[in-house]
């Protein structure tokens, strides 16, 4: 009973905590973004550029300081020692939760650069939202469609241009480029809907990625393959957190090399598209039978608990 109490209590001064630091944080980046937007100078835009960056780490070490105050959690992070703050990264990860996105933006803070979203290039027109990621110099992605470029043969190839100009930071500041892989959060109807295939994940949807590295493969020093799990909160992992019963994070992290076998035309080469898939599918593979394995072990370690390993709510 008493526990509930606290739970019902925490949830919206927590919910209110993070809104207020997200309104905090936003409203600076915004008005950065203002100031980028009406003096489109050079030498101005690169001196916003550490600012704007201190305020997205500012907003993620207020997020750390309300998660860890409401939630008593056992944080562990696996394979991430060599990891590089002025290194250049693709990351990708299962995706289950929006708490995901906080947790990411946090093992961020000490081991790699402030993470980066790719963005549908029509998220520019909206107010505040696109005004604060173009802020922050992440990058738009405009694709155009086989049908279209079959009417328009003189922009083949200019998506991919495109692409790479709107990450020109990237040439002089270390990023982190974040992907989910999966397109979505997982929940059971999205998985039998999908008929996925794996236990704990949904089918990967390889274009996004693949494109991304056609842009800018060149770039990434790794791939960081990154495989998130809340073994003891196996329902609605972000009211949890809300509440204060958010226990376990473990992030398993895999650095992948960029290879030359990973670069290519996925959307016009079907020898290379086929390839693709069956890397990232082989991936995948992996990466659910390692859920598997760390679920297991996190059930040996705490046997006196009832372990709930169907598929999570993803909330």
């Amino acid at each position: 009973m008493q526990s509930m109490l606290i739970a019902f209590l925490l949830f919206p001064i927590n919910f209110i905590l993070f809104s207020l630091n997200l309104a905090f944080c936003g409203s600076l980046v915004f008005l950065g973004g203002l100031v980028k937007f009406f003096i489109p100078i050079e030498s101005v835009q690169e001196k916003l550029y550490a600012p704007m960056h201190m305020v997205y780490r500012l907003w993620s070490i207020n997020n750390r300081r309300i998660m860890f105050w409401a939630n008593n959690i056992d944080w562990q992070v696996q394979g991430a020692e060599d990891l590089d703050q002025d290194g250049w990264y693709l990351l990708i990860a299962n995706h289950q939760s929006w708490l995901d996105i906080l947790v990411l933006t946090i093992f961020a803070l000490d081991k790699i650069p402030e993470p980066k979203f790719f963005l549908k290039d029509s998220l520019k027109k909206l107010p505040f939202l696109g005004m604060a990621c173009w802020s922050l110099e992440m990058p738009f992605m405009k694709r155009y469609s086989k049908a279209f470029l079959v009417k328009n043969p003189h922009l083949k190839g200019q998506d991919i241009e495109t692409t790479k100009a709107s990450c020109k930071a990237f040439e002089h500041n270390p990023t982190t480029i974040i992907n989910f892989v999966e397109g979505t959060r997982l929940t059971l109807a999205k998985h039998r809907a999908q008929s996925s295939p794996f236990k704990y994940l949904l089918r990967p949807k390889a274009g996004g990625i693949a494109f991304t590295l056609q842009a800018l493969g060149d770039r990434f020093d790794k791939i960081l393959n990154i495989t998130l799990v809340y073994p003891d909160n196996p329902g609605h992992v972000m009211k949890d957190m809300l509440k204060g019963n958010l226990k376990t994070i473990i992030i398993h992290v895999e650095p992948v090399e960029v290879n030359k076998a990973l670069i290519g035309d996925y959307f016009h080469d079907p020898v290379f598209k086929e390839d693709f898939q069956q890397w990232l599918n082989t991936v995948w593979t992996q990466k659910d039978h390692q859920i598997e394995l760390m679920l297991a072990e996190r059930e040996s370690q705490t046997t006196h608990h009832n372990f709930d390993h169907q598929i999570p709510l993803g909330r």
